[in-house]
């Protein structure tokens, strides 16, 4: 029997917007030749098994329908390493909104 993920887990669901072969002609020959994919991360609405066709609900309180892939799945984008020259900035604009009255 395959194991049910509780309701309002945190999951990963999958969707083909456009099959291999139907993308749009000005993409590359390597990119027509694969799916174009959309993941997206919700808390399950109903109790169901990898590979169900599910309904999440998104942090942001949109309500999508898609193929289950995964549970508890992270975020693994980045952005690269850390900018010395940016990291300093949001303290140097709240003195300067404080000196002018603007920031408690």
């Amino acid at each position: 029997m395959t194991e049910l993920i509780e309701k309002d887990t945190w999951v990963e669901i999958q969707n083909i917007i456009l099959p291999a072969g139907e993308r749009a002609p000005q993409v590359p020959d390597d990119t027509q030749q694969v799916p174009l994919e959309m993941r997206v991360k919700g808390f399950l609405v109903e109790p169901a098994a990898l590979g169900d066709e599910v309904e999440i609900v998104t942090p942001v309180g949109r309500r999508l329908r898609g193929k289950l892939v995964d549970v508890n799945p992270a975020y693994t984008h980045q952005f690269g390493a850390p900018i010395p020259e940016l990291s300093v900035l949001g303290r140097e604009v709240r003195t300067m909104l404080r000196q002018r009255g603007q920031l408690k």
